[in-house]
């Protein structure tokens, strides 16, 4: 039951940030940068990476996003003077890499950009999309880079035992070897940092879910030495200095987080536990039972891989996303699910991407009353299908083995 003091609508799964991805497979003129102009952007300069280090940069204000948020509820709009000035350092490891989401759809225009490795972090696919179509997004959770350098190694020569193996059982290959693909990366996350204005960064939280999905952290992120070269191999331990940047991270790696930093061992966190602004602490998105189930589809697998190679990322990086499994559909079955799903739900996706794009404000945040409209939505979308639609129609999240039985 839903507390008084509280907004009911963050109670459900907070759709905004699906809602914006969703809105990329819509035809419609939206500008698709070429990949001379994805990577003409000036390098990052090491003074204003220094200048990331420095106490009273914002780029180390882990409150920062809460307090846009705050501001933006309050109709107050980040489009100043000042807004337009102010820079902040961010870096994109997702959809975001390709420069047809993050310059095209998403409207950025970063002043500057450095291809970084991230030693705490690792890549997820953990945030929930929507089934059959976009069955979960990119995010990232805490990695141990001890524990990597201990199990790399054993951990990679069985991945490709699973994958190489022609005599394992057809239902290996589907199950199995998605998680040794999904897994084989045990290096630090590799990604773009932009430097992007303090309006433009109030846009990306706002298409990201308004604080609403993704958790916005400081990490430290080191740039590639400027003799690396993409054939080289990755380095475990990056030698050049640490800079702080802003990324988003997952919804579960930030709860662990936030109970790591409060001395929380139990289950349930406390409200408001740390003192954090209640909007920062009601705005918790639906997770799935199970975070490493689900597959992303092919579409959004895509533009990780050419965001990689637009950003001449190390090659070993891009061969890994390129090897992740997409989900794919393998039965009629499913086939039928995926028509009755998108049939019956839409008419109802297309009227609050539609509502969400009319009543945006100028920093891309909708209203309120949008906001619980599309929670709604999609949380009206998951519970059809975990209590009807996966149990008459098949798996809408991960590959299965083939079956064309009805």
């Amino acid at each position: 039951m839903t507390h008084p003091d509280e907004d009911p609508s963050q109670d459900h799964f907070s759709g905004t940030q699906s809602l914006n991805r969703l809105r990329s497979l819509l035809p419609g003129p939206i500008a698709r940068p070429s990949t001379p102009d994805a990577v003409s952007l000036p390098t990052t300069t090491v003074a204003r990476q220094r200048a990331s280090s420095v106490a009273a940069s914002i780029d180390q204000d882990e409150h920062l996003a809460e307090k846009i948020a705050e501001q933006q509820e309050h109709g107050a709009s980040l489009t100043g003077l000042l807004a337009e000035k102010e820079t902040i350092l961010y870096l994109a490891y997702g959809s975001n890499l390709a420069s047809k989401t993050f310059r095209g759809v998403r409207g950025i225009k970063p002043l500057s950009q450095i291809n970084v490795l991230v030693p705490e972090l690792r890549l997820t696919f953990d945030l929930p999309g929507i089934p059959y179509a976009e069955p979960c997004f990119a995010g990232t959770q805490f990695r141990d880079p001890e524990k990597a350098d201990d199990s790399a190694g054993e951990a990679e020569d069985e991945a490709w035992d699973v994958l190489g193996n022609s005599s394992v059982s057809e239902k290996a290959p589907l199950m199995v070897a998605t998680e040794a693909h999904r897994n084989r990366w045990h290096k630090p996350l590799v990604g773009v940092v932009y430097e992007v204005t303090l309006a433009d960064y109030a846009k990306i939280i706002a298409t990201e879910g308004g604080g609403r999905g993704y958790r916005d952290v400081v990490v430290d992120c080191h740039a590639f030495p400027k003799s690396y070269k993409p054939a080289d191999p990755v380095p475990e331990h990056p030698g050049t200095p640490a800079f702080k940047v802003h990324t988003l991270l997952s919804p579960r790696a930030d709860e662990a987080r936030r109970h790591k930093q409060c001395g929380i061992t139990h289950t349930h966190a406390p409200r408001n536990p740390c003192g954090l602004s209640a909007l920062f602490i009601k705005s918790q998105p639906h997770l799935r039972p199970d975070p490493e189930y689900a597959q992303p589809s092919a579409r959004y697998l895509n533009l990780l891989t050419t965001g990689a190679a637009e950003h001449q990322l190390p090659i070993a990086y891009q061969t890994y996303l390129a090897q992740i499994r997409p989900y794919k559909i393998t039965s009629t079955r499913q086939k039928i699910g995926k028509v009755v799903f998108l049939a019956m739900w839409g008419p109802a996706l297309l009227t609050v991407m539609t509502l969400s794009k009319v009543f945006a404000g100028p920093d891309g945040r909708s209203p309120p009353w949008v906001v619980v409209f599309v929670d709604l939505v999609i949380e009206a979308v998951w519970k059809s299908y975990d209590l009807v639609f996966v149990k008459l129609f098949g798996d809408g999240e991960r590959t299965v083995e083939p079956d064309d039985t009805l």
